[in-house]
């Protein structure tokens, strides 16, 4: 089982903690602008996600992954992940990061 992990940066980012493995990192742009960071995670168990909330003073919260969409598979949550950025949008884009940024 699969779940997205979402971060804005300068906002809020969303962390894996025990039971929650990162699989591929996606960043998403509209125009130049950095928009957000997907985590495609593979999740084990009752696991709990961390979010950590950037303004001050800073606030972290875990979150069990029951709150959060799950995916059979990694392409499905890709196809998600294109969902949320637009298909009619020329300026969007999601980008893969390489295996060894992805983090």
């Amino acid at each position: 089982m699969y779940i997205i992990l979402t971060s804005k940066p300068g906002q809020y980012r969303s962390e894996a903690t025990d039971g929650i493995e990162p699989v591929e990192v996606h960043d998403y742009f509209y125009g130049e602008r950095h928009v957000a960071v997907f985590v495609v995670a593979a999740i084990r168990g009752d696991a709990k996600v961390k979010i950590v909330d950037d303004d001050s003073p800073t606030t972290v919260n875990l979150v069990p992954t029951k709150f959060f969409e799950h995916f059979s598979s990694v392409p499905d949550a890709l196809r998600s992940i294109q969902d949320l950025a637009g298909h009619g949008h020329t300026d969007a884009r999601v980008v893969r990061r390489p295996a060894a940024h992805a983090q």
